[in-house]
């Protein structure tokens, strides 16, 4: 199976960011809030919506 040039590219900069944050998912998390409000973009948070309800089979 052959790789994308842009995947590739992609992995390599995950990888490099995880390791300049030691791994550490909170220290990853903070690094993002952090780039979010330096961006002056506005983020919009929303109430979580209900779930659908399923149909279920009836047993024949």
């Amino acid at each position: 199976m052959s790789h994308s040039p842009i995947i590739d590219e992609i992995r390599k900069y995950r990888e490099e960011y995880a390791a300049r944050h030691d791994y550490d998912i909170d220290r990853i998390c903070e690094d993002v809030r952090s780039r979010l409000q330096q961006s002056g973009r506005k983020v919009v948070s929303r109430k979580p919506r209900p779930a659908a309800k399923l149909k279920t089979r009836s047993a024949a």
